[in-house]
């Protein structure tokens, strides 16, 4: 219902058409009466009538006046006037202020009536209009977030967007830049991740760079790009990019790779892109997990492929010596001047290819064999990191199984110190120390060290196993079972009873138990 107001300094007259109206018929409610311009104003301003209808003469503030006051702080309230005067001059006056309706008096129903359902089909266009205008608004903003994703994907990929195209859209989505320089930022998850981590790195840095920052957002394929406003404050960007990593790596346990443009106008957007794209290529030699910039790649000289070359003679002499360490400086070296080069990723791996050959040409039959297979996974080695890591496992293994057939010596003292046991299962006394210092002459953390490599066991498990299995030797040998000499024999001393305990912690049974066993 539209709230309506009825104005006029003659009561006979508010009166009779406030009684002959059927304001419900139209739509309407009828609430409030006034005798003059200020009555009515203070009304308006209290209760906000949709329509008004008054009389254009009357003390105090005129219709004219009052309708001039409304209208400088509210247009929307609709005025139908009426007068008894038929002069020209007032209807251009109330129609200078809007007022479409001027009625003369006296008038009867039929013209009010007519013109109150010409004022209320006015608010309905209105109000339908209005109505229109939020929902459209409201789609927009649903849509919008999609808009800008697909307009910057465009930006950097349609050859055909160019500065007008830019300037349109920022109208739109209410961008100011006011020819400010523009950055590129753009991210590659590593390892195995989904969408939803994609979708997630995206608002994690929208949140941190905030909308004083970037502009728009989007992903292009496995990668999420950021267009942001240059600050030329590199400290203050590095240092938002890095909380960025930190706080999706911290929820997500997933790595990120970053490349940065550099500044540059926004009809420039393909080529920053383009820049960023390049960067990213060098994370083979930058590895996973960095920021890199046009400045960190460099210029790659074009011999440099010519320039490399390597022995792997001195390398597999390293591996036959079973010396991991000299081995593993050896590969570091070689990696260093092949990440100095920076040569092609193809070109890096055509090289690596042979050395890896000859790596595994020094395992036995069986190892190269294995070594062969896994050679399928070179392919997927997208870092020179992970591409030195892969070398640096298989020379490590097969150096090691040359160690391992060159340590007669060290077998010898294991098996120095399994006789040692054998003969002094009765000794309470029996420890790594005392075997270390008193009768092999050996430092005790090497040789237990040693002893667990060559046995799979500590030192104390390996006694207390051979005291049992002597144990169950010897039970099986008694015709009556004696606990407290079996202790006694056994290194045990004076103390049967946790003899017996451990005893039935490694068979099940008290001595006595086992002696009766089935």
């Amino acid at each position: 219902m539209y709230k309506v107001l009825l104005v006029d300094d003659e009561r006979i007259i508010l009166d009779g058409i406030s009684k002959i109206i059927d304001w419900n018929a139209h739509g309407t409610e009828l609430v409030g009466t006034a005798r003059n311009g200020l009555e009515a104003y203070e009304f308006i301003l209290l209760h906000q009538p949709d329509i008004v209808i008054t009389d254009i003469r009357m003390p105090g503030m005129d219709g004219l006046q009052l309708v001039e006051k409304v209208r400088e702080n509210d247009q929307h309230v609709q005025f139908i006037m009426l007068s008894g005067f038929n002069e020209f001059d007032y209807a251009r006056k109330a129609m200078r202020y809007g007022v479409k309706h001027y009625l003369l008096k006296p008038c009867n129903e039929q013209l009010i009536t007519q013109a109150l359902s010409e004022v209320v089909e006015d608010w309905n266009q209105a109000l339908n209009k209005e109505q229109f205008m939020v929902k459209i608004e409201r789609e927009l903003k649903k849509v919008l977030p999609h808009v800008k994703e697909q307009f910057l994907k465009e930006l950097v990929t349609n050859k055909t967007y160019g500065k007008r195209d830019w300037d349109d859209y920022c109208n739109l989505f209410g961008i100011q830049l006011d020819n400010q320089k523009v950055r590129m930022l753009l991210f590659q998850l590593e390892g195995t991740f989904e969408f939803e981590h994609m979708f997630a790195l995206k608002n994690i840095a929208e949140d941190i760079l905030g909308v004083q920052t970037l502009l728009l957002s989007t992903t292009i394929s496995k990668q999420v790009l950021l267009l942001l406003e240059d600050s030329n404050e590199d400290d203050l960007l590095f240092g938002l990019i890095e909380s960025i990593k930190n706080t999706f790596s911290g929820f997500y346990k997933i790595d990120v790779t970053i490349a940065l443009s550099e500044a540059g106008d926004i009809s420039q957007a393909r080529g920053m892109y383009r820049e960023t794209v390049a960067c990213l290529n060098y994370r083979f030699y930058l590895g996973e997990g960095s920021l890199i910039t046009k400045r960190d790649i460099g210029t790659v000289e074009e011999d440099h492929q010519l320039d490399f070359t390597y022995d792997e003679d001195k390398l597999c002499m390293l591996i036959k010596t079973g010396r991991v360490d000299d081995v593993l400086r050896e590969i570091e070296e070689l990696f260093e001047v092949l990440v100095r080069l920076r040569m092609e990723t193809t070109v890096t791996k055509s090289y690596v290819i042979p050395i890896y050959m000859a790596i595994i040409r020094q395992a036995n039959p069986r190892g190269m064999h294995i070594y062969l297979k896994e050679f399928v996974r070179f392919d997927k080695l997208d870092t020179i990191l992970a591409l030195r890591e892969f070398v640096e496992h298989t020379a490590k293994e097969i150096t090691s199984e040359h160690y391992e057939l060159t340590k007669n010596k060290q077998s010898s003292v294991v098996s120095k110190v399994e006789q040692i046991i054998r003969n002094n299962l009765h000794n309470t006394q029996l420890s790594l120390n005392g075997v270390a210092s008193e009768m092999l002459y050996m430092n005790a953390d090497y040789l237990g060290k040693l002893f667990k490599k060559e046995t799979g066991e500590r030192f104390s498990n390996y006694v207390m196993k051979a005291r049992m299995e002597k144990a169950i030797e010897l039970i099986g040998e008694m015709d009556d079972v004696k606990v407290f000499e079996l202790a006694e024999l056994l290194g045990f001393g004076d103390n049967p009873q946790y003899f017996s305990q451990v005893f039935k912690k490694f068979t099940g049974f008290t001595p006595s138990e086992f002696k009766r066993a089935p």
